[in-house]
Order: structure tokens, then C-alpha cells, then sequence
């Protein structure tokens, strides 16, 4: 059948979260009623990425992006650009800088410098239906591998190609494949980690959501390339609709013969199975990853064994992350050296990043390694909202380090990120600005870390409570030079004596805030006082007299009554009376509250 328009509506959790199913049940429903099902097609997708601007649609084949679209905007664009052949400008990307629309959305700045790999076929395709997948080259990689290739051939393309674990680690690709298929022993198993359990980190349920066929593809060649005839992917529950479609798409693959025995006329055989994880941060950890699997409480193990030696049920066990595994079919496609092309000499490829916090376009975005802190920022996250100054960016997630605005220019990869004192990590990307306070922002990580520790080993269950009670201290104006030190000595400790590499790589908010931000420490420490103004008991709110309108909107909101004035009058606040609640700064319209 010939469509003259094709209508993609974005289907990823964002989106959904913003009502973009009763959109699309809203377009074919109008679609129907004017009897135009026929011409135009209407096809629900994974993540564009853009998600601070969703719901998204696109529309074929003009390639017109409409933002935070609305089901009582459906008749217009349909009336308008549909029939009309007019785009509908108020439901165009406006940037905010220079107040300018932009219709199509390889035009806009967020996608110009992305090179998409791993989401090559999110937001390009239906992820419910394996046509789709087939249609973009989907399960080709596989039938050249079983047909044309040695176990040895297909690992020698991976190791050429420089690919590195995304799940954190960088653990060289194709030599974790290699190692997997020496170790002794006939029964072996492939596992994808998907439990991504980073605060704003959401690359691997996108890829999921969008093209989870290309994992099921990559777990079947890796399958081939070890020796193994089964594969298991560890989700967490939460992601319902990552599960809902890699429940379908593995039941898609199984009916056409994709999955199961005899893969293209081959005796190659394998099988996959969904294992749904509960929501603990430690099972990002591959070997409490396998003991949950096993049907333990989810707590790592010693290494060695490493997993490729003894992994499941004692078994070697090949583990990747979903972005590790996405982007193996492209490059069996394409070619090691097509891959190696991308990226620097010692980090190949793209990354994803899920880019969050102060910046003006925060989403999901996959760009080459070595693109520098500043392209990031300002060239696809559109610079930092309301004027302010770039202060951080805290990367690697939860046990990521934070680098400082004066390190911009660090080009992103792994070596360079781990000499600063970070670390790549599965790709949270935290932006912070001058009102974030970086002892705050220290606290906030390391009680993540704390409260998600699984409690096996001593350093890391009583190493971070003790880091975290000291900055407790430091925030409530208790805190002593002494401090400083015990935090440093604490923190390098838990490094070198946890026994995984979460409760390894949980100080190191502490440890990077305290190298780069040490005066912010000690303003708390000796001057009591939180120069960012977060800290609430280090920190007075004030009306800034030149600036207040007199219009008593903030004593309206304050809970305790301690802001004095008459109406008509410059209001001033109690500092005996004042909680520090904030209320009145939010609902201050000019801005003349401030803390």
C-alpha cells in the first residue's frame, strides 16, 4: 500500500507520561472520520530523544517536528499541514535563544552533531513490529555471521572495531568475548544487563522501547561467537513497557524463525528469556546481577572468578549492557573499521548520554567520544537556562565525579574522564549551575549510594554512612577542617578496600567535589555559610528591597507569617520567625526573594 504521509508519534515513557497514546488514538480517529486511513499512515515509535519537548510527532515525508503536542492540536495538523500542506509554526522547535522556529528536525542544533549508532532505528521505527527491524537491515548481521563466519572471525570484527562496555566498566568489547569462549566447559550463556538503575539515566530502556530487536540480534551473534545456545536479559520491573516490547519482539523473532533451532538452515540454536529485576542498584553489578538470576538475593561475589570463567550457575557467562549489544549488528554490517572510524585512538564509536539538570535541552542524545564537555553543552544542550553560569557536570552517574566548569573543554572518553577524577559510566550526564551548591550535590549522591548499598561488605556499608554523616555535619554548619581530611582518607579507603566496583566507585562525588571545590567546603566548614544558598541552615532567605514590587504575594505563602510589610510597602522577612522553606521564593514573580 502507498502512503502520502506517514504520521510517527513518539511512544517512549517520556512521551507516553505526556498523553502521546491519546494523541495517537486522537489522529486515527480523525484519519478515519475523514476517511484518509488510507493515505496516511500513523506509526508509534521509541524515543526521539528530545524529551523535554514531548510528546513528539514527525511527520514523512516533509521530516516537520512538532513539540508538546497536544490531543485538541490534532484537527489543526491534520486540517493545516495534512490536507493543507501548511505547517502548523506554533508546534515547531522554538529556539529559545533566538526565538526562531525550525520545521525540520535534522535542522535543529539538538540532532546536528549526534551520530546515532546504538539508536539508529529509534524513533525511525514501529518496535512492535519486526517488519520494521527487517526492513532497516535488522537480522541480516545474524545471517552473515551463521552463513560466513567463524566464532573466531566474528570476535576478531568486534576487538578490531575498539568497541568498550558502555555499561561502565570499558572493559574491551571483544576481548570479553573472547575470554568467554576459551574458558572450558560446552554449556555457556550470554546475559544482557538492562537493570539501569542511575538517577536520570535512561539509555538502555529507550533502546529497549525503540529497537529491542537489535539486542535480541546482538545476543544471538554473541551467542554464536562463545558457544552459547541461551541468553537471558535482567530488566527492572519498572520499565513496563521495555518489557512489554521485548516480550513481543522476542515472541516475534521465535515465530519467524530468528530464535529457537536451526537459525538460517544452520544447526546454530538459541533461545532468550526475560528475568525482571526488582529495582536494586546493586544488580547493575554483574555478579550480583547473576546471583539474582539464580533466584538469591542480589549481592556481588568476589572476582576472580570473573563472570567469563564462572558466571551463572558456574558456568562461563558472557555479560554485556544494551548499548554494548546495540551496536554490534551495525558493525558487523558495516565493518570494524567503519566503527573505528568514529570516536579517538583508545574510545571507539559513539556514547549515548542521557543529558539532564540545568540545560535547556535535556534528553537523549548519541554523539562520537571525544566530543568535548562544551559541544554538549552548548552546542546540542542549547547552553544553560535563565543567563546562569555553568558550575559542574557531574558524569558516570551516582558514582560518577564532577568536573568543573573550567575543565569544559575535556574531551569525553573514557581515559581522559577517569584522569579527572570521573568516569564514563552507562551515560548520565548531570549539568549543574552557580545556584547549585556542590556539597549538596555530594550529599544527594552519596545518600543514593548509601541507602542502595546491598550491605555484603564492611567498607562500603559502613564506610559511606559515616562519609555521609560527616557531610551531614558540614551542610548543618557542625563541620570542622578536621572533617575535610577524615572525608578524603574515608573516601579512599572505600575505594581501594569495597569488594565491587559500585561501593569501589561511590565516593567519588565526595572525592572530585572536594579536588575541585574544596573552597565551597570550606566556607561551610569555617565561615558557616553555603556560598550557592541551598544549605538551608547555613543560608538566610532575604527581599531584596530595589528589586520588591510590594505586591505582598510573599507573605501570602509563608506558612509562619515572617515576612513584616503593609501592602504598598517594601516587605522584609523575620530571620527569628523564618523555616527557610522557600515558599516565598517561588512564588515570588520578580524575582526579589532570594536566599
Amino acid at each position: 500500500m502507498s502512503y502520502s504521509s506517514h504520521i510517527l508519534i513518539c511512544r517512549g515513557t517520556a512521551c507516553v507520561s505526556g498523553e502521546s497514546r491519546e494523541v495517537q488514538k486522537e489522529i486515527e480517529k480523525q484519519l478515519q472520520d475523514r476517511g484518509m486511513q488510507e493515505s496516511v499512515r500513523v506509526v508509534h515509535t521509541g524515543c526521539f530523544g528530545f524529551c523535554a519537548r514531548g510528546p513528539i510527532m514527525v511527520i514523512l515525508p516533509q521530516g516537520s517536528m512538532y513539540c508538546e503536542v497536544r490531543v485538541e492540536d490534532v484537527g489543526e495538523v491534520i486540517e493545516k499541514h495534512i490536507i493543507g500542506g501548511r505547517v502548523v509554526e506554533r508546534l515547531l522547535f522554538k529556539n529559545p535563544v533566538t526565538q526562531e522556529f525550525t520545521e525540520k528536525i535534522d535542522d535543529i542544533d539538538f540532532f546536528k552533531k549526534q551520530v546515532r549508532i546504538a539508536l539508529r532505528n529509534c524513533g525511525h521505527i514501529n518496535p512492535d513490529d519486526i517488519s520494521e527491524y527487517i526492513a532497516r537491515d535488522g537480522y541480516k548481521a545474524l545471517g552473515m555471521v551463521l552463513t560466513k563466519y567463524s566464532s573466531e572471525e566474528v570476535i576478531n570484527v568486534v576487538k578490531k572495531s575498539g568497541l568498550r562496555g558502555r555499561g561502565g566498566g570499558g572493559f574491551p568489547t571483544g576481548l570479553k568475548w573472547e575470554l568467554t569462549r576459551k574458558s572450558p566447559g560446552e554449556l555457556k550463556y550470554v546475559i544482557c544487563n538492562a537493570d539501569e538503575g542511575d538517577p536520570g539515566a535512561f539509555m538502555d530502556r529507550s533502546i529497549l522501547e525503540g529497537d529491542p530487536h537489535s539486542v535480541l540480534e546482538a545476543m544471538a551473534i554473541a551467542g554464536y561467537a562463545i558457544g552459547a545456545d541461551r541468553g537471558f536479559i535482567y530488566v527492572r520491573a519498572e520499565y513496563a513497557i521495555a518489557v512489554e516490547r521485548l516480550t513481543t519482539a522476542i515472541s516475534q523473532a521465535r515465530e519467524m524463525g530468528l530464535l529457537g533451532k536451526g537459525l538460517f538452515e544452520t544447526d546454530f540454536e538459541f533461545n532468550i528469556e526475560l528475568r525482571l529485576g526488582a529495582g536494586a542498584f546493586v544488580c547493575g553489578e554483574e555478579t550480583a546481577l547473576i546471583t539474582s538470576i539464580e533466584g538469591n538475593r542480589g549481592e556481588p561475589r568476589p572476582k576472580p572468578p570473573f563472570p567469563a570463567q564462572a558466571g551463572l550457575w558456574g558456568k562461563p557467562t558472557l555479560i554485556n549492557n544494551v548499548e554494548t549489544l546495540a551496536n554490534i549488528p551495525a558493525i558487523i554490517l558495516n565493518g570494524a573499521e567503519w566503527y573505528a572510524g568514529f570516536g579517538t585512538e583508545k574510545s571507539k564509536g559513539t556514547k549515548v548520554f542521557a543529558i539532564a539538570g540545568k540545560i535547556v535541552n535535556t534528553g537523549l542524545i548519541e554523539v562520537p567520544m571525544g566530543i568535548t564537555l562544551r559541544e554538549i553543552i552548548y552546542d546540542i544542550g542549547g547552553g544553560i537556562p535563565e543567563g546562569r553560569n555553568f558550575k559542574a557536570a557531574q558524569t558516570g552517574g551516582p558514582s560518577g565525579g564532577c568536573i568543573p566548569a573550567d575543565l569544559v573543554d575535556i574531551s569525553i572518553e573514557y581515559d581522559t574522564l577517569l584522569e579527572a577524577g570521573s568516569m564514563m559510566g552507562s551515560g548520565g550526564l548531570i549539568i549543574m549551575d552557580d545556584s547549585d551548591c556542590m556539597v549538596d550535590i555530594a550529599k544527594f549522591y552519596l545518600e543514593f549510594t548509601c541507602d542502595e548499598s546491598c550491605g555484603k561488605c564492611t567498607p562500603c556499608r559502613v564506610g559511606t554512612k559515616r562519609m555521609l554523616e560527616i557531610l551531614e555535619r558540614i551542610t548543618e554548619g557542625r563541620g570542622s577542617m578536621d572533617d575535610l581530611d577524615l572525608l578524603s582518607e574515608l573516601g579512599h579507603g572505600i575505594k581501594e578496600t569495597s569488594l565491587c566496583g559500585l561501593g569501589q566507585s561511590a565516593p567519588n562525588p565526595v572525592l572530585s567535589t572536594l579536588k575541585y571545590f574544596e573552597d565551597e567546603y570550606i566556607a561551610h566548614v569555617r565561615d558557616k555559610a553555603c556560598p550557592a544558598g541551598v544549605c538551608k541552615k547555613l543560608s538566610n532567605i532575604r527581599i531584596i528591597p530595589e528589586e520588591c514590587k510590594k505586591c505582598g504575594a510573599c507573605a501570602e505563602v509563608c506558612p509562619v507569617d515572617a515576612i513584616k510589610g503593609k501592602p504598598r510597602e517594601i516587605h522584609e522577612i523575620d530571620p527569628q520567625k523564618c523555616i527557610k522553606c522557600g515558599k516565598c521564593i517561588e512564588k515570588c514573580a520578580f524575582k526579589a526573594v532570594k536566599r
